[in-house]
């Protein structure tokens, strides 16, 4: 690349360190005049050996390749992809290779320098900016070292499965004894005759019901003793309003609002009341509140399908070409602990996500059971089980057992190849986690005005297209981040205005046209101007207020540092309101005098303490996508756990349990009464709870 002639001369030396020996560190130049190549033979106790090269020096770019015994060798820059597997290489190059792939058991090691830096992140060639003098006559001969040592044993391999499943299985061995003991504690209080309301385990011992129309200045979990009228009875059955009494126009005729029952049955004075009770927002028939939650269900079992099929195709394709190509740049893998088995290059990522698979299948098993259980109770009409506590619907559970299953497969479709391009199949199912976990939270003491599923999964489909407009236009344009921030913003005060109102803020109706404008202002000119000292309902807009800074700071933050990582963004976003909501509910639940029981108790602590772990290895970064294929190899580490798994398989691991553990402190949340009784709903405060 110099701009006139050089004079050069050629001498022909014999070389001494021809062939390389296992375990044996061998020190060497190259220049980009002077590439090496050297011999190994694989030993006859050796099935697969790792060559690990190191520089001191990121630069000059520099390219391993490792070729088969043929004529000719492959060693100039514009040739040396052309056989072989190779990788561009600033500080540290692993490359695994197997017996099986060289019918002659041996190959050889090249060593190109390349004349430019711009392939491993440096600067842009001197002659893209028309100064062909800046970079000819810089040094750029490069020290290396070269190790080959043996990968592991198949033993090893099948110590890592056995060491994944039973794992795991042991989640299943310890849900069994949890289910035996509780099985032995319930016969023991049956047969001891201590299966009743008077000798329950909950806090109250009354049999009577609960009023639903206990005053507002009344003592909380007061007992109405009188059995005659001044309040419909809502603990049993036949006092329910029937179950077409809840309709969802928000416009009724005059002649309904005629007598007072009416008016207190009618959902637009209830939801507006100051205080809220959980049989307030739990008056629908309970079939068709259940069939409604079991929409998420089989919803998301679609959804899996059609996500899942072309996304294993696609990876397939992508692990094809890496195989033929040679080319290990394509995908990111922590190459000083990947792998192979068969066609995949790192297997240890892949089988680090079968705990979301069985977790997940594990909190199906628990849900089905607490389903069939309550099934029998409702057979059996037992009234304590049917009317008390938190209303039973399975509906969402079973959406995040499913969801907990795909994370694992759609992970382990992204190993498979791990890319910026594909980053977003790993991301996708997390969003619908989080997104599931609000909404199940939510559902606990808000089941008649929780969304829907269709309203829920086209919510989280427009977040998924967001998520791919930012891999594609998120890097460096601007535009994209005002539009982005712009809808964030509007999309928190929309879903803010419904929570607030509790969904009784209608777009629609007679005044859907300007009147609708004036009824805005209205609004916002009664509750933030004249009772701006004093909302109405203050818990919700305490909660609301900190929602939308928590999310207008990352709107900001992303105007500003503009991330490149834009599904990490995103789901930051989901994880952080998930915490603040959690947070909020457990408040509002301890400040309505409601107790966490041990096993809830147990849950969350767990789930904090794997989580705190979990999150410690996430944090360990072996590659990064965000940079060249040879800047993130210097990232790469050895394997920590058995010779196997890495910190990001460590991960997948105490993440796939922190989830299972996260989904029981809502299970345990929403228990179904096998005997006694804790509160009626009626009793039960909202604790105004929101869904960011």
């Amino acid at each position: 690349m110099a701009p006139f002639n050089i004079a050069y001369e050629l001498l022909v030396t014999r070389l001494k360190n021809f062939q390389l020996e296992t375990n044996r560190a061998f020190n060497f130049t190259a220049s980009p005049s002077q590439p090496q190549y050297f011999l190994y033979k694989f030993p006859q106790d050796v099935d697969s050996v790792i060559i690990n090269v190191v520089s001191d020096a990121a630069y000059p770019c520099s390219v391993v390749s490792v070729q088969d015994i043929v004529c000719p060798v492959y060693d100039l820059d514009h040739n040396v992809e052309f056989n072989g597997v190779y990788q561009s290489m600033t500080k540290q190059a692993a490359i695994t290779v197997q017996r099986k792939d060289f019918p002659g058991e041996q190959f050889f090691v090249v060593f190109v320098i390349k004349p430019e830096d711009y392939a491993c992140g440096g600067s842009v060639p001197s002659s893209i900016h028309g100064n062909a003098n800046r970079t000819w006559n810089l040094q750029r001969t490069k020290s290396l070292q070269v190790t080959i040592v043996p990968s592991i044993k198949k033993s090893v391999y099948v110590q890592a499965m056995f060491f994944s499943f039973l794992g795991f299985l042991s989640f299943y061995l310890g849900s069994v004894v949890v289910a035996f003991v509780h099985y032995i504690r319930v016969q023991r209080k049956a047969s001891a005759g201590r299966l009743s309301p008077e000798h329950g385990s909950g806090i109250m011992t009354s049999s009577h019901p609960i009023s639903a129309s206990t005053p507002e200045g009344s003592s909380y979990g007061a007992i109405d003793e009188s059995s005659s009228s001044g309040g419909r009875q809502m603990s049993s059955p036949e006092h329910r309003p029937p179950a077409g009494s809840d309709t969802d126009s928000s416009v009724e005729e005059e002649s309904d609002f005629d007598t007072m029952p009416e008016i207190e049955s009618d959902k637009n004075i209830i939801r507006t009341k100051v205080f809220l009770y959980l049989s307030d927002l739990s008056r629908k028939d309970r079939r068709i509140v259940s069939k409604k939650y079991k929409i998420y269900f089989w919803n998301i079992i679609t959804i899996a399908v059609f996500y899942a099929l072309p996304v294993i195709q696609l990876v397939i394709t992508y692990q094809t070409v890496v195989n033929v190509t040679g080319n290990q740049d394509i995908c990111y893998y922590n190459f000083l602990c990947a792998h192979p088995l068969g066609v995949l290059s790192a297997f240890n990522n892949i089988l680090s996500n079968v705990g979301h698979m069985m977790l997940g299948f594990l909190f199906l098993l628990i849900v089905l059971r607490r389903d069939i259980l309550h099934r029998r109770a409702m057979e059996m009409k037992d009234i304590y089980t049917l009317d008390y506590g938190i209303p039973k619907h399975f509906g969402l559970f079973y959406a995040m057992g499913i969801a907990l299953m795909m994370e694992g497969v759609l992970s382990a479709c992204y190993h498979v190849c791990p890319n910026y391009s594909n980053f977003q199949f790993d991301t996708s199912f997390m969003y619908m986690i989080a997104g599931l976990c609000m909404l199940k939270l939510y559902q606990t003491r808000h089941p008649d005005i929780n969304a829907s599923a269709y309203s829920a999964y086209a919510s989280f489909a427009v977040v998924i297209c967001l998520a791919v407009l930012g891999v594609v236009f998120g890097k460096n344009d601007m535009w994209f981040w005002v539009v982005f921030s712009i809808i964030h913003v509007l999309a928190s005060l929309a879903l803010s205005t419904q929570i607030y109102y509790m969904g009784r803020f209608k777009m629609d109706g007679p005044d859907s046209d300007l009147g609708i404008f004036r009824r805005a202002v209205m609004v916002l000119y009664t509750d933030c101007i004249q009772q701006c000292s004093r909302p109405m309902y203050m818990d919700r807009m305490v909660l609301l207020i900190v929602g939308n800074l928590v999310n207008w700071s990352f709107a900001i933050f992303g105007l500003v540092y503009r991330p490149r990582d834009f599904a990490s963004y995103i789901l930051g976003i989901f994880i952080c309101n998930l915490l603040l909501y959690l947070a909020f509910y457990i408040i509002m639940k301890l400040r309505s005098s409601e107790k966490l029981l041990p096993i809830p108790m147990f849950c969350i602590v767990a789930t904090a303490v794997v989580w705190a772990a979990a999150l410690y290895f996430f944090f360990q970064t072996l590659s990064s996508w965000e940079e060249t294929p040879a800047e993130s190899r210097e990232k790469n580490r050895p394997c920590i756990l058995l010779g196997f798994f890495d910190d990001h398989d460590v991960w997948h691991f105490l993440s796939a349990a922190a989830l299972f553990f996260s989904f029981l402190v809502s299970l345990a949340e929403s228990p179904t009464l096998l005997y006694g009784l804790t509160l009626s709903s009626s009793t039960l405060p909202l604790s105004i709870h929101m869904d960011l």
